[in-house]
C-alpha cells in the first residue's frame, strides 16, 4: 500500500547502474566509431573495388548502428511493464 521512501544505499546503486549504464552505451558508439574510421579507410584504400572488398566492414557498421545506439539513464529507470 504505502510506498517506501529509498534509502540513500539505493540511491547509490541506482546512481551506479546508470553511470555504468551511460558509460557502456559510449563505449559500444566509440566502437561503431572505429569501425566507422576503418571503413573510411578501406574505402579510400581499395577505390574501385571498394563496394566489394569492405562489405563485410560495410555489413558490420551496419549492424553497429542499429545496435549501439546511445540512450540515456532515463531508459533503464523506467518500469517495463
Amino acid at each position: 500500500m504505502f510506498n517506501q521512501t529509498p534509502t540513500m544505499d539505493d540511491y547509490r546503486k541506482t546512481l551506479k547502474a546508470r553511470e555504468e549504464h551511460v558509460r557502456e552505451s559510449w563505449v559500444k558508439a566509440m566502437e561503431a566509431r572505429l569501425v566507422r574510421e576503418e571503413l573510411q579507410k578501406c574505402y579510400r584504400g581499395e577505390g574501385v573495388n571498394s563496394y566489394q572488398n569492405c562489405k563485410e566492414l560495410a555489413e558490420t557498421y551496419a549492424r553497429m548502428i542499429k545496435e549501439n545506439k546511445i540512450k540515456g539513464y532515463t531508459v533503464i529507470e523506467t518500469p517495463s511493464e
